[in-house]
């Protein structure tokens, strides 16, 4: 019996996939250079973390897609930055594919028909289950800074 195609995926695949839309080829050699402007250490592209904000926002409220998109440039994964609206939309479908999340239309307000948002149950015990994937997330990361600093501070010597 064949295992989930997601079941074979392993980190360093996904690094690789994570890294590539960052990193150049150099015509000096083989090596690869790191584009500062794009690099993934300024801490913008935090692409996955979208779902779990998302989630977190349908609890508080049922919202019409913009207003997501608007609340989610106030989280501080975003800064102030408006995330990608059709990257927003193209999330929230697939939630909704997943159950995650369901719609209706609201043509009982003035202007144009809004389509509103709302977490279902199984949203709700996705992002339970969110929690404890980021505070693991939070275990590594600490792991890596305390890592980092160490290697760090060795260089400086």
């Amino acid at each position: 019996m064949d295992k989930p195609y997601h079941t074979k995926l392993t980190i360093p695949l996904f690094v690789i996939f994570f890294f590539a839309n960052y990193m150049t080829k150099s015509i000096i050699g083989v090596s690869l250079i790191l584009e500062i402007k794009n690099c993934p250490c300024e801490g913008k592209y935090l692409d996955k973390m979208v779902q779990p904000a998302i989630l977190i926002i349908l609890t508080e409220a049922n919202l019409h897609g913009y207003k997501i998109v608007q609340r989610l440039a106030e989280t501080p994964m975003f800064n102030g930055d408006e995330p990608d609206p059709a990257g927003v939309y193209r999330c929230l479908k697939a939630m909704e594919k997943r159950g995650l999340i369901v719609s209706c239309w609201d043509i009982s307000r003035t202007g144009p028909a809004k389509r509103f948002y709302r977490i279902t149950e199984g949203g709700k015990e996705c992002l339970r289950r969110w929690i404890e994937t980021l505070e693991e997330y939070h275990r590594i990361i600490g792991m890596l800074l305390s890592e980092a600093k160490k290697v760090t501070t060795k260089d400086r010597s």
